[in-house]
C-alpha cells in the first residue's frame, strides 16, 4: 500500500464513531457535573474542566478508554478536600500517590482520571507540573481550531508511537508525552512531515515555536541543564522554563526513528498494532545461534501504575548492568503488565572469558591479597590483572546475584516472581 492509503486505513480505524463518543461524552458530563455539585455543596472554590484527548477531539479508539478531569482550586490548601467530592458517583475510587496525589474511578468502562490543580492565571506560579494542563490543553485546542486536520494527525502519530512502544513519559518507558507528540505536530504541520524531520536528524533537536528565546545557545544558557539532556528540546509554548520532551530518551529516541525509516520505506498498518512479544521467536532466535535463552519474572510491593513500573524497569537496569560482565546481551526486552510484575527476556552470549583488574605493584598488600585470590595474577605496565573464566550460564549467575544482593534487591522494592 502506498503511505497515503495505510494512513487513510488508519485514521478510519481508530476513530471513535460517533455512538461511541456521544457515550463517552455523557459519561463525562456526569462526571463533570457530579464534582461541580460537590464543591458547591462544601462551599469550595474550584472549577471542573476536562482535559486529554477528549478535549482535544484527539481520542483514539481502544480496549479501555481514559478521560483526565481536572479540578481546579482556587485555594492550595482546599486540594486536600477532593477526597470528599465524590459522593453520589459510583464505581471502583482509587487514589494514587505522586508528586501530587490524584483519583482514579472506573465508571462504566470509562476510567477517569481525576487531577487536583491550582488554579494560576500565570505559568510560572505553577507548584506542580499538572498546574500548567489548563494551559496545554487551551494551546493545543486553540492550534486545532486553526487548523482541524490537526486533530487526525495527531492520532497518527500517538497510535504509531503506541505501536512501537514510545508512548508515554513515565521512567519505565522514556517515550513521547501526549502533550509532547501534540506540540510536534502542530509544528511540523502533519504526522509524515513529523516523522521524516526526524529521520534526517543528526544531532540535538532544539525548537522554541513561541521564540523565548534568541537562538538555539540562548536555549542552552537559559534553561535548566537537566532538562537539556533529551533527543529533542522542544520549549513550552506555554513556558519558556520547560522542555515538554524531557523525558524521552536517547534510546527510545533512536528506535522510533529506526521504526520510522522502515515505515517509510515499506508503508503498513502493522506499525500502528502493538508487536506483541514472541517468546517463542526468541528462543528460536537464540538457538539458531547457539546463544542462550533467558525469560525472568519480576516483581515489586510498590503501588501499580507509574510508580511499580518505574521499581520494575530500575530492577531490569540492574540485572542488565550486572549481567553484562560476563555476557554480552545480544536481545533484551521489557514487558510491564501495568500491574506488580514484568516479564523480561534476554538473549545472551557468553564473554567465555574476562580481565580482572588488580592493583598498581607498589600496593604491596593489596597486590598480596589480589594473587591470593586469583592464582593466574599477572602484572603489565605496573598494574595487576587476572583472567576470570566464564563456566557459568547466564541462569546460573542471575540465580547468584539474587542471593548476593537480596538485601538490595528488597530495597529497590523488586525480586522473582
Amino acid at each position: 500500500m502506498k503511505l497515503k492509503e495505510v494512513l487513510e486505513k488508519e485514521i478510519s480505524k481508530i476513530s471513535l464513531d460517533e455512538i461511541e463518543l456521544e457515550k463517552i461524552n455523557g459519561y463525562t458530563d456526569f462526571i463533570v457535573e457530579s464534582l461541580k455539585k460537590n464543591l458547591k455543596k462544601k462551599k469550595i472554590k474550584a472549577d471542573v474542566f476536562v482535559g486529554g484527548s477528549l478535549a482535544k477531539n484527539t481520542l483514539i479508539d481502544k480496549k479501555v478508554q481514559d478521560v483526565d478531569v481536572f479540578v481546579r482550586f482556587s485555594k492550595s490548601e482546599d486540594i486536600e478536600k477532593l477526597n470528599s467530592c465524590f459522593n453520589g458517583i459510583s464505581g471502583k475510587l482509587e487514589k494514587i500517590h505522586g508528586s501530587r496525589d490524584y483519583f482514579k474511578l472506573k465508571f462504566k468502562e470509562v476510567i477517569f482520571e481525576i487531577v487536583p490543580v491550582l488554579k494560576i492565571s500565570n505559568p510560572e506560579k505553577a507548584e506542580n507540573i499538572t498546574d500548567l494542563s489548563y494551559f496545554h490543553v487551551s494551546y493545543v485546542m486553540k492550534s486545532i481550531k486553526k487548523n482541524p486536520k490537526l486533530g487526525n494527525e495527531i492520532k497518527l502519530a500517538k497510535s504509531f508511537c503506541h505501536g512501537q512502544r514510545c508512548y508515554g513519559a513515565e521512567s519505565y518507558i522514556r517515550g513521547f508525552s501526549g502533550y509532547g507528540l501534540e506540540l510536534l505536530i502542530i509544528h511540523y504541520g502533519s504526522f509524515e512531515k513529523f516523522i521524516k524531520a526526524m529521520i534526517k536528524t543528526l544531532g540535538k533537536i532544539v525548537i522554541d515555536p513561541s521564540k523565548f528565546y534568541k537562538n538555539k545557545d540562548d536555549v542552552y544558557m537559559n534553561m535548566n541543564e537537566a532538562k537539556l539532556e533529551s533527543p529533542i528540546v522542544f520549549v513550552d509554548p506555554t513556558f519558556k522554563q520547560r522542555n515538554a520532551l524531557a523525558a524521552l530518551s536517547q534510546e527510545t529516541f533512536s528506535r522510533f526513528k529506526i521504526a520510522c525509516k522502515k515505515f517509510l520505506k515499506s508503508p503498513s498498518l502493522k506499525y500502528f498494532e502493538i508487536d506483541e512479544i514472541d517468546e517463542n521467536k526468541l528462543f528460536d532466535f537464540a538457538k539458531k545461534r547457539k546463544l542462550e535463552f533467558l525469560k525472568l519474572k519480576i516483581k515489586t510491593d510498590r503501588q501499580e501504575g507509574d510508580i511499580a513500573g518505574t521499581k520494575l524497569h530500575k530492577f531490569y537496569r540492574f540485572l542488565i548492568n550486572k549481567i553484562e560482565k560476563y555476557f554480552d546481551v545480544v536481545k533484551k526486552e521489557f514487558v510491564y503488565n501495568d500491574k506488580k510484575e514484568a516479564e523480561i527476556y534476554f538473549v545472551l552470549k557468553s564473554r567465555k572469558e574476562i580481565v580482572v583488574n588488580g592493583p598498581p605493584k607498589r600496593l604491596e598488600i593489596r597486590v598480596k591479597d589480589f594473587k591470593k585470590k586469583w592464582k593466574n595474577a599477572k602484572v603489565k605496565n605496573g598494574v595487576f590483572y587476572a583472567k576470570e573464566k566464564v563456566n557459568f550460564s547466564g541462569k546460573k549467575y542471575v540465580d547468584v546475584l539474587k542471593k548476593k544482593y537480596k538485601n538490595v534487591i528488597k530495597e529497590m522494592g523488586g525480586g522473582w516472581g
